[in-house]
């Protein structure tokens, strides 16, 4: 499993454990899995995919490290589960 946080300038949008984490990276859609490799990587308009949650976001920055996701984003006003 993947810890993965979610957070904003002024709040929490996600924390918690997730099996794959689908971002709109800068040089495309990646997915992150266990094990990923290290990566800092800016994140472009799109969606971010925790399982099966879906935030919207306007853009952010990603870091993948021993199994852990950290997000730094501008969401939109659209977040929806399942």
């Amino acid at each position: 499993m993947l810890d993965v946080l979610v957070i904003t300038a002024h709040q929490c949008l996600f924390e918690g454990k997730a099996n794959q984490v689908i971002l709109p990276g800068e040089s495309g859609v990646f997915e992150v899995l266990r094990f990923h490799r290290p990566i800092i990587s800016t994140l472009l308009a799109g969606y971010i995919v925790i399982d099966d949650q879906t935030i919207s976001i306007e853009r952010g920055v990603a870091k993948v490290e021993r199994n852990a996701v950290t997000l730094i984003v501008d969401p939109t006003d659209e977040v929806s589960g399942g």
